[in-house]
């Protein structure tokens, strides 16, 4: 087979090679399939103090109202929506988040947000990386940095899942694809295809993948620095791995108890964070499950209670569930969202778009329990005080996980990058 490979041109050696890629699986698996150990980055010196090992970052794509959710006002600003008290006294939540209002004793409100980013696509790139969309350059999502500087807490998993359907996620950036996330549609379906098919053994496998690494190894001796190559390599790696770990089981919901399933609501969100739950129990650093639909330019009192009743069963459940089980001191929970809507109400009794203030929350991880970080005045439409931009919302979280704020990185075009651009983190939101 190395004398026939020898013999032909270029192209066709690479057409062959990609053949016996997808016909057995995979190229550079030898090393998994026998086992070969991974080590993790050592921690960088100088970083801070890490408080949470894992993030579940709950997206609100289509910009959150902020004065019906997480900083409610009085007046003609508020429409019909009403506030409710919550377990911490002083803070108040909009009427629809009841069962969030009973756990914001483990969380804390972030009233001062503000961005420059007034667009759905450039606020949200904004919100996940800290940088504002380029056409000349893909900077990396926040999961993709804790992944890069710390890697995967289980290698046999993702470093990074998303859960939803939104186009838009910047995943890796201008990292390795190794950082990207692997995306997962309906959470309720599990993982596909990731069983070995009906009638290959396990030696059969080792088999194909011996074989397989044989027909790599010429190939990728001559191309050593393609790009393409080694990420080819470590997606088949990736799968092969998961196809062989157990804890891949994380992925099927059936298992949970149907009173668990049904306390996270039945809709992909609710199940999107129970899955975030599973995933994090067994390793996966960062989860990102995503709720559309908060566009409210119309109708905002009729989509905002059903999209908030979703996120409340959801993230109360996800809440409670992680402080039940030992895991909320270590796992930091972020709601957020690219911008706020208008306080003022318009014609079609909806809100439209507004970056100039609003909110986010952030539960357990070593933030102070039931603080308020930031304020806007009585109409919910400037910063009053403790301005937080995008960026330093992210130094915020980079801060929580011990990620090294101030080093530089630099792109594959030489140009240097870091976790949140000049954010400074919030650190009085910390014990």
């Amino acid at each position: 087979m190395s004398d026939l490979l020898r013999r032909s041109d270029g192209l066709t050696r690479r057409r062959l090679l990609a053949h016996a890629a997808r016909s057995f699986l995979g190229v550079g698996l030898l090393p998994v399939a026998l086992g070969a150990a991974e080590t993790a980055p050592a921690p960088r010196p100088g970083t801070p103090a890490r408080r949470a090992k894992n993030v579940i970052y709950l997206y609100m794509d289509g910009g959150m109202s902020h004065v019906d959710t997480w900083d409610p006002k009085n007046g003609d600003v508020a429409g019909p929506t009403k506030t409710i008290r919550t377990s911490v006294e002083g803070i108040q939540l909009g009427e629809y988040l009841p069962r969030t209002a009973k756990q914001m004793h483990h969380g804390a409100v972030v009233r001062s947000l503000t961005s420059t980013q007034g667009a759905h696509e450039q606020g949200n790139y904004f919100m996940h990386t800290s940088y504002q969309l380029r056409g000349t350059i893909a900077h990396p999502s926040m999961g993709a940095w804790l992944s890069h500087f710390q890697g995967a807490g289980n290698p046999a998993l993702p470093a990074m899942v998303y859960v939803g359907n939104a186009s838009r996620h910047p995943g890796a950036g201008f990292l390795p694809p190794a950082h990207s996330p692997l995306f997962v549609n309906n959470p309720a379906n599990g993982l596909k295809d990731i069983e070995r098919r009906k009638g290959l053994t396990a030696d059969g496998l080792r088999d194909r993948l011996r074989l397989s690494a044989d027909l790599d190894a010429e190939f990728v001796k001559e191309f050593p620095k393609q790009g393409g190559v080694a990420a080819h390599a470590e997606a088949y790696d990736g799968a092969v791995k998961m196809m062989a770990c157990k804890d891949v089981a994380a992925f099927d919901l059936t298992q949970e108890t149907i009173a668990t399933r049904d306390s996270y609501g039945k809709e992909p969100f609710g199940q999107g964070c129970l899955l975030a739950r599973r995933l994090v129990e067994r390793g996966v650093r960062f989860v990102e499950v995503s709720l559309h639909g908060w566009d409210t330019h119309a109708g905002n009192f009729v989509v905002t209670p059903d999209l908030s009743r979703q996120l409340d069963g959801g993230l109360a459940s996800l809440v409670g569930d992680l402080h039940d089980r030992g895991m909320l001191k270590d796992t930091l929970v972020v709601v957020a969202t690219e911008f706020g809507r208008t306080p003022k109400i318009n014609t079609s009794l909806g809100r439209d778009h507004y970056p100039k203030a609003f909110s986010a929350a952030l539960f357990g991880g070593g933030v102070t329990p039931g603080a308020v970080f930031g304020g806007t005045d009585k109409t919910g439409e400037e910063v009053a005080d403790d301005l937080l931009t995008p960026p330093d919302f992210n130094a915020t979280i980079g801060y929580a996980l011990g990620l090294p704020l101030d080093e530089i990185v630099m792109s594959p075009t030489r140009r240097p990058f870091k976790v949140s651009d000049k954010g400074k983190p919030a650190v009085k939101l910390f014990s």
